[in-house]
């Protein structure tokens, strides 16, 4: 099956599937657009009044990006700015600005851009097995300023920085003390969990539940504006070795050894 994003209506709730077989639902560009175009479409339509987002299958949520076309699709300074701040940081936008409440239902890994989908969420409900990390110290790149700016406003600076310079995945009892989950539940329970908090919150008031969402982005305090340089200056690790060195480690599976440079 294609990779792509399968969106399922029932009534007044919506599922939103990420959906790439075979690679954990990692996500590969044209499924990042889809992601920004399903939920701009979803967000229009006022008769909605939930949306989950999940990976699709039970294996998980989405263990990040799709390295294996970065190569083609990333491998300038141009091209990554264009991936991470039209496209990834686009689908980031959408799920984040969508009006309807939104619940992420994560089993397995949750990682990079696929945590980066659910920090956007409204409710995260995860199964106990679920594990959590941006893990791209490994493979020699930055965190794009716009996807590390969605995150900090939940998990806060000092969980953000024991996350990216660690590069560990965190168990779903630790990700909950800190922070970036709702809710916990045993593995079976978790698709039963998730949808029990979406019909609460399809049975509310839908213009009270859009305009506490509003409420609560107004009352978020806001970073001062990118300035270009600072933008251009966050792919710099495009052009060095280490990131050659990461991606070719990941994608043949050994441990990569960096050279700093």
């Amino acid at each position: 099956m294609t990779p792509g994003i399968r969106v399922v209506r029932d009534g007044e709730i919506a599922t939103v599937a990420l959906d790439n077989p075979g690679k954990l639902n990692a996500l590969t560009l044209a499924m990042w657009g889809e992601l920004a175009a399903c939920l701009r479409t979803l967000s229009a339509d006022d008769s909605l009044r939930c949306v989950v987002l999940r990976g699709a299958g039970s294996e998980a949520f989405a263990a990040g990006a799709d390295i294996a076309e970065f190569e083609r699709v990333r491998d300038t300074r141009e091209q990554a700015k264009a991936y991470h701040r039209e496209y990834v940081f686009g689908a980031l936008r959408a799920v984040a600005e969508c009006p309807h409440p939104t619940v992420a239902m994560i089993m397995g890994p949750c990682a990079g851009g696929g945590l980066e989908i659910a920090c956007q969420c409204d409710l995260r409900i995860a199964g106990r097995s679920a594990r959590f990390g941006v893990p791209i110290n490994r493979l020699g790149f930055a965190i794009a300023y716009d996807e590390l700016a969605s995150l900090l406003p939940l998990i806060g600076k000092a969980t953000a920085l024991e996350i990216l310079l660690e590069g560990r995945m965190l168990k779903a009892d630790e990700a909950f003390a800190k922070g970036l989950l709702t809710r916990v539940v045993a593995d079976a329970k978790i698709e039963e969990e998730a949808y029990a908090a979406a019909k609460r919150i399809a049975a509310g008031a839908p213009l009270v539940a859009r305009w506490h969402k509003h409420y609560v982005r107004r009352l978020l305090p806001a970073a001062p504006p990118l300035t270009e340089a600072e933008i251009d200056a966050n792919f710099e690790s495009l052009d060095t070795e280490d990131y050659r060195i990461g991606r070719a480690a990941f994608l043949a599976k050994t441990k990569p050894k960096f050279v700093g440079r």
